[in-house]
């Protein structure tokens, strides 16, 4: 793409302070763009959620990823560059990232659910998902029955975290809470929990790339994910809306999804 992405440091930040100081990351004024209101002006700015491969990640100082390359479409239809900063997912799930102003739109593979939809507005759907579960290679770990007495870690404030709470205690399965997928993945590497839950196409890259583990099951939960702008901001719902549309139709969201998974859509 043409557009740069940058990555601001968010993620470190606690709760409060994340709010104190993102709350003056439009501190430029503000702008806008052929009618749509920008919180910093020239940019459309962007939040995410590091590293959620292929979604979004880091690469050579750059943030890069599908949601990424969908949002720079919004950002060139503007006619200003697209900045990414990177902030806790719980931020972003409650709207709070967009609510104090620190971006415009929030792209981190979120799936739409009825709780969120009260926080912030969601795009059209533009990706279907399911959770998953992942383990090692032919551990046979692949329903909550056969992980009773194991530890089954999951990411903080996702819809695979709402899901093994409501099915751990009564299969005796032991949970452990992570603050990303990084984390999350990492202490499944070095064998610290048994099993992770997540979103399946994250889970099935991982996999991909660390041959040691698979995706024992898909737990069809029949998920879709939307971009998140502020609430009543229909402006740029509708820009987002109007450039997704036009990317499936002429083919440049076929292109991006093959990019990034590695196959059309039609043969998920």
């Amino acid at each position: 793409m043409a557009l740069r992405t940058t990555l601001r440091a968010a993620a470190l930040l606690p709760a409060l302070a994340l709010a104190a100081a993102v709350a003056g990351c439009g501190s430029g004024g503000g702008g806008e763009a052929k009618g749509v209101p920008l919180v910093n002006e020239g940019q459309l700015t962007t939040c995410t959620n590091l590293p959620y491969e292929p979604f979004e990640s880091r690469k050579d100082g750059e943030v890069v990823g599908f949601d990424i390359d969908l949002i720079d479409l919004v950002a060139k239809d503007l006619g200003v560059e697209q900045q990414v900063t990177n902030a806790p997912f719980t931020t972003i799930q409650s709207g709070q990232a967009l609510n104090v102003g620190n971006c415009d739109v929030a792209a981190a593979a979120i799936t739409i659910t009825d709780v969120r939809k009260k926080n912030f507005d969601f795009s059209d759907p533009y990706f279907d998902a399911t959770q998953a579960l992942l383990a090692p290679k032919g551990s046979g770990l692949d329903s909550f029955e056969k992980l009773r007495g194991k530890t089954l870690g999951y990411q903080k404030g996702t819809t695979g975290a709402e899901y093994a709470k409501e099915r751990a205690e009564k299969n005796g399965v032991t949970l452990k809470q992570f603050a990303d997928l990084g984390l999350l993945l990492q202490n499944m590497r070095t064998g610290k929990i048994d099993a992770v839950i997540n979103d399946d196409f994250a889970l099935i890259d991982f996999a991909d790339q660390n041959q040691k583990f698979e995706v024992t099951k898909k737990l069809k939960t029949d998920e879709s994910y939307g971009f998140g702008v502020k609430t009543g901001n229909g402006e740029l719902q509708n820009k987002i809306n109007e450039v997704l549309a036009k990317a499936k139709e002429d083919g440049t969201y076929d292109r991006l999804y093959e990019k990034w998974f590695g196959h059309a859509p039609s043969e998920k």
